[in-house]
Order: structure tokens, then C-alpha cells, then sequence
């Protein structure tokens, strides 16, 4: 199986997977953030112990992203008829607000160095806490992105860039560090801007996926046109005359109208119809419902 191909699974199935990478991922984190903010510390260096308190916040995200998750898998009742869903996107929403301000943080600080000439000369623990952190996020990274596509989890893809940020930011921790040692203090803030600026674009790109989820933004076109081309080749449909499409969190609502031919009874426009909802839904794995309207088929001109 393809690392990227999505997997159909069943509610409990889908908040075990994220428990088993929210948990591995977890203690991860809470391990190098200890050993980057002691190495921080003893070898003097602001810039790794800043970075030690930028994986806290991944510690922090990946608590948050577990709680997410397990509300918005509860089943619909009574208050809530279509389902939870939309408590991930409103989490992922947050978690890239929480990566916007990781990234203005740490321009901030570099910024404000670099004015009042605040370099330090690090030592050398601090070097090699700074090349672990870049192995073991960007291992982690892509750890949690593999299953975040297979269950096309968007909280979880946020948590994943929440692992990839800290590596970026351990990137320019590292060069920061080598170009103090070797007498370029100046390097250190300059890394730390660069590495915010691609913090803040990838909490950008989340904030508007989750928002998206949020105000019911139709999927893509690739996705619509698949839609209407699936529903084209089953046997009754005369015509697709409408297909609407609304994001749920991270599954699919479509609403679609197909004609049939006027001279059938009800019982055969509904057996089409029921065709087409079962298809929908099977061929495509992220559409929780659809519905299907059925119209008697006329031509274009015909009352």
C-alpha cells in the first residue's frame, strides 16, 4: 500500500490511529524538549532553549489534537443531527493560530537581537542537541503525516507541521549556533527570522484549510467532476442536473439532482436513486452522506 493511499475506517478505528501516533509522538517530544532545554542551558545558548520551548508547544498541540479528535468522532444524537466533525476543524483552526504565533515569537526575539546586539557564543552541546531535534522532527513529521493522509485527518496533518516547524526551527538553530561558534553571532537572529517565515506561512495555509472546513466551502473541482462522472454511467440516470458539495470537517457532504425518465413509477425513480446515493458513497471514501434528488427528464426546452 502506497504511504499516501487513504484508508476507509470506522470511527473507533480512526481514534485508535491517532491515539497510537499522538501517543508515540508524544513521548518524542516530551524527551527532546527536556534534553534541548537542558543542552540549551549548559552550553549557553539562548537560541536552543528557545527552540526546547518551541517542541513544549508541539507537546502541548499533540494533547490537543488527541481531545480534538476524540469529540469529533462521537456519533450524531440529538443536538448535533450531522455528527461532530466540525470540532477538528475548529482544533485545527487553533493549532495553526498556535503555530502563527510559534513563528511571530520567534521573529520577535530574533528581531530584538539583532537591535540591541544581545549574541552569545554557544557551546558544542548545544550544536548536537540542535542536529537530534532536525532527525527526530523531521522523523516525526513524516511518521504522522503518513497516517494523517491515510485517514485524512486534518488536525493530525497540522500536528505533523507542528513536527516539520520545529525542525525548521532547530534548522536555523543549527546554523545560528555553527555561525556564533566560528565569530558570526549575527547569524543566529537572522536564521531565526528566516525559520519564522516559513512557521508563519504554514500556519496560514492550515488556518484557511480549517476555516474552509468551517463556512462550507464546496470540494475541488477534480472531486465534483468525479462525482458527475461516476453518477453519468449508472443505468437510469438521463441526466446530472446539479451537484453541491460542502466540506464537514474532514468528510464530504454531496447533494446532488439527477433526472430520470417521467414515464417510470416512484418506486423505480427511487431504486435509481438509491444506486446512486450507495455508489457515491462507496467509490468515494471522505463523502459521509449524499443526497440524492430525482427529477423527471425532460429536454432542455421541454415544460
Amino acid at each position: 500500500m502506497n504511504d499516501n493511499e487513504k484508508i476507509i475506517v470506522d470511527s473507533k478505528a480512526r481514534m485508535d490511529i491517532v491515539n497510537d501516533v499522538g501517543i508515540k509522538t508524544l513521548i518524542a517530544n516530551v524527551v527532546l524538549s527536556i534534553i534541548k532545554i537542558i543542552a540549551g542551558i549548559v552550553a549557553k545558548s539562548s537560541a536552543m532553549v528557545a527552540d526546547g520551548f518551541h517542541t513544549v508547544s508541539d507537546v502541548i498541540s499533540t494533547i490537543a489534537v488527541m481531545i480534538g479528535v476524540k469529540f469529533s468522532e462521537k456519533e450524531a444524537d440529538e443536538s448535533h443531527p450531522y455528527g461532530h466533525e466540525r470540532i477538528e476543524s475548529v482544533l485545527t483552526v487553533f493549532l495553526a493560530l498556535i503555530l502563527l504565533f510559534t513563528g511571530v515569537g520567534i521573529a520577535l526575539t530574533a528581531i530584538k537581537s539583532i537591535m540591541h546586539n544581545d549574541f552569545s557564543k554557544p557551546g558544542i552541546l548545544a550544536l548536537i542537541a540542535a542536529i537530534l531535534s532536525i532527525v527526530t522532527k523531521e522523523g516525526m513529521y513524516r511518521y504522522t503525516m503518513k497516517y494523517a493522509n491515510k485517514i485524512n485527518s486534518t488536525a493530525l496533518k497540522a500536528d505533523a507541521w507542528h513536527h516539520r516547524s520545529d525542525a525548521f526551527s532547530s534548522i536555523g538553530t543549527l546554523f545560528g549556533i555553527g555561525g556564533a561558534m566560528l565569530g558570526f553571532e549575527i547569524l543566529d537572529p537572522v536564521a531565526g527570522i528566516v525559520v519564522s517565515i516559513l512557521i508563519i506561512k504554514v500556519s496560514t495555509e492550515i488556518f484557511m484549510q480549517g476555516i474552509n472546513q468551517l463556512v462550507d466551502k464546496s470540494a475541488d473541482k477534480e472531486t465534483v467532476g468525479k462525482i458527475e462522472d461516476t453518477i453519468k454511467h449508472i443505468d437510469g440516470v438521463k441526466r446530472v442536473d446539479d451537484v453541491k458539495t460542502r466540506l464537514h470537517g474532514s468528510r464530504l457532504y454531496v447533494d446532488v439532482e439527477i433526472a430520470v425518465d417521467k414515464n417510470i413509477t416512484v418506486f423505480e425513480g427511487h431504486k435509481i436513486a438509491q444506486v446512486v446515493h450507495d455508489t457515491i458513497e462507496k467509490n468515494l471514501p471522505d463523502v459521509k452522506h449524499c443526497m440524492v434528488h430525482v427529477n423527471p427528464y425532460r429536454d432542455r426546452g421541454e415544460k
